[in-house]
C-alpha cells in the first residue's frame, strides 16, 4: 500500500478503472508483467475517507474502482483501456453483472488530457466497432481521490480462492453472453 502513497518513479503512471465489484478487477490487471501494483478502492464522491459499508449504501457518491500503478516502458495507458474493456459490459450504466447501483458503475477516471483522449478515442472506436448492439455508455470522468479501500478487500482473489473464482466463472460467463447478444 506504501506505493499508492509514492510519487510516481520514472516510467510509471496510474490509471483507475471502476467496473462493477473491484474484487473482480485485481487479478486480471495484477498478474500481468509491468503491473507494479492494483489497488481497490473508492472515487468519484463527496465524503473523505468513506468505508465500504457508506460506499455501497449509496451515501457518499463513489464507485467500488481499482488504481493500477504500471510501468510505462512495458505498458501503454492505451493498452490498458483495451483491457479494461475486456473486463466490463460497457453498455450498462446502472451496475456490472449481479453487482448492481450507482458505486457499480462503469467508469474511466482520467488523470491528464492525454488519458482522456486516449479513453474518449478507445470509447468511440469500440462504438464504431459494432460488437454491441447497445450503446456504449462507460463514462470517462477526471479522476478526483482514490482512497484505498479496506484491507480486507485488497487481493481479494488471493484470500477468498474458492469465492473468487465462482465470481470470476460467472462474471465471464455473463460478458460471454453479452458479447453473443449482438448476433440477435
Amino acid at each position: 500500500m506504501s506505493k499508492h502513497y509514492e510519487e510516481d518513479g520514472a516510467n510509471q503512471e496510474r490509471a483507475i478503472f471502476a467496473g462493477g465489484c473491484f474484487w473482480c478487477m485485481v487479478e486480471p490487471f495484477e498478474n500481468k508483467p509491468g503491473i507494479i501494483l492494483v489497488v481497490s478502492g473508492y472515487i468519484g464522491g463527496h465524503v473523505d475517507n468513506p468505508t465500504y459499508e457508506q460506499v455501497v449504501g449509496g451515501y457518499t457518491g463513489h464507485v467500488e474502482a481499482v488504481e493500477i500503478i504500471f510501468d510505462t516502458a512495458i505498458w501503454s495507458y492505451k493498452e490498458l483501456v483495451e483491457l479494461y474493456w475486456q473486463l466490463t459490459d460497457s453498455t450498462d450504466a446502472f451496475g456490472q453483472m449481479a453487482d448492481r447501483g450507482d458505486s457499480y458503475r462503469p467508469i474511466i477516471f482520467v488523470a491528464n488530457e492525454e488519458q482522456k483522449r486516449i479513453a474518449e478515442q478507445s470509447k468511440q472506436d469500440l462504438a464504431r466497432s459494432s460488437k454491441y448492439k447497445n450503446p456504449i455508455v462507460t463514462a470517462v470522468e477526471p479522476a478526483t481521490t482514490f482512497w484505498p479501500a479496506e484491507n480486507f478487500h485488497q487481493q481479494f482473489y488471493k484470500k477468498n480462492p474458492r469465492r473468487y473464482k465462482k465470481l470470476k466463472r460467472s462474471r465471464k460467463q455473463f460478458l460471454a453472453f453479452q458479447r453473443m447478444k449482438r448476433f440477435f
